[in-house]
């Protein structure tokens, strides 16, 4: 296979479109980039596949005269979102969707990898594709499993995600963090159930919940700084079995978002500190149970992050956009904490925001993204771009 057209890549992003697979199930997509990549020049490359993480893909682009080894990495799997886009190449999978453009994150890393197959770099490169990076934690998976050793691990990494509210093919980026860190949070509150006509006899926890939710609303307005920010949110509640009876016990399961690792502690510490206030004054049992998993702050690295925006602002094929940080998670920053590097936005244009049924990105931003990525890495590694 010589160099990926335009036309070739919009039929790739098309073939993964329609068939999406939710996180570490990411079997077919494997299967499908593997073919891909084994179609292009393999003078260069080194394929290597992971009998732990099964649907993960890595590739290894051999340098001439290499100085350092710089990671790309990209995510593969969907959403359970029903699709209602109504297009011709829409999801074959019943309540599975690239309602996220991951479907244009893998096609995107194809075409980058595709033309470094056919252009030896100076440096060594390393392309990670990896699985649930929706849930269960794909990147921190792979890094726990020690995949980044020897010469697998990048000196620097980088990474994109698509972004509906820039201009097709454009660059987003900012120094700092760029997505929020996510700590998910589960919130039991034990007490006795009895007549609702009886009151003194039970221990209502539909009440101690209420109390817990308000109390926790003071937390993000009075314990943080508004200048840094956070959020805490309770998304469902679990209470009671019938309206005569007193519950005993309730649930309330929600969200952490912080712009910061210290934020989410800080919350964290918050929400404990409550926790106890209300079961002292419930005269209950409260546990709280916080799950972060591999959702860090994506927080980019300074050096790298001002030599990555400097080239997009000065590249005459690059559009550069600077954004502000974003409240939703990203598992990328899990292996940013872990490796230097850079996450950026590729503009997609499209009316629908991200996760939802009727995404649309535009596929114009494919061969442009393409573009501005290979210019960079060749700046990267010393090469002049005109």
């Amino acid at each position: 296979m010589a160099q990926l057209t335009t036309d070739d890549l919009i039929e790739i992003r098309r073939h993964l479109h329609e068939h999406p697979e939710l996180a570490m199930h990411e079997v077919t997509t494997h299967q499908y980039l593997l073919t891909i990549i084994q179609k292009f020049k393999q003078d260069y490359l080194e394929i290597r596949e992971l009998p732990d993480l099964p649907t993960a893909l890595m590739v290894s682009v051999r340098g001439s005269q290499p100085k350092r080894t710089i990671g790309y990495r990209t995510d593969i799997d969907a959403l359970p979102v029903t699709e209602e886009t109504g297009l011709p190449f829409a999801s074959q999978n019943p309540g599975v969707m690239h309602a996220c453009g991951h479907d244009i994150h893998m096609t995107v890393a194809l075409g980058v990898l595709n033309w470094f197959s056919e252009h030896q770099p100076e440096d060594n490169l390393v392309f990670f594709f990896q699985p649930a990076e929706e849930s269960e934690n794909g990147g921190k998976v792979a890094y726990e499993q020690g995949v980044f050793e020897g010469k697998w691990r990048p000196d620097e990494f980088y990474g994109l995600h698509d972004n509906p509210n820039l201009p097709a093919g454009a660059i987003g980026c900012r120094m700092g963090t760029l997505f929020a860190g996510t700590t998910e949070v589960n919130v039991d509150l034990i007490g006795k159930s009895g007549h609702a006509a009886y009151p003194q006899d039970a221990n209502d926890m539909v009440v101690a919940a209420a109390e817990f939710i308000g109390q926790v609303q003071t937390i993000v307005s009075r314990s943080v700084n508004p200048i840094e920010g956070g959020v805490i949110t309770f998304g469902k509640l679990d209470a009671g079995t019938i309206r005569n009876v007193i519950a005993g016990k309730a649930r309330i399961e929600g969200t952490i978002r912080g712009l910061t690792q210290k934020m989410i502690e800080h919350i964290v510490d918050r929400l404990k500190q409550v926790a106890n206030g209300v079961a002292t004054s419930y005269d209950a049992k409260v546990d709280i149970e916080f799950n972060q998993g591999g959702y860090l702050p994506v927080e980019n690295n300074d050096e790298l992050t001002k030599r990555f925006i400097d080239f997009a602002k000065q590249d005459p094929q690059t559009q550069f956009v600077e954004t502000q940080p974003a409240m939703t998670g990203e598992d990328f920053g899990y292996l940013l904490s872990k490796i230097p590097g850079t996450m950026f936005w590729l503009g997609v244009d499209s009316s629908s925001p991200l996760h939802s049924a009727t995404l649309n990105p535009k596929e114009s931003a494919i061969g442009k993204g393409v573009n501005s990525i290979v210019r960079f890495l060749r700046f990267r590694q010393g090469e002049s771009i005109s």
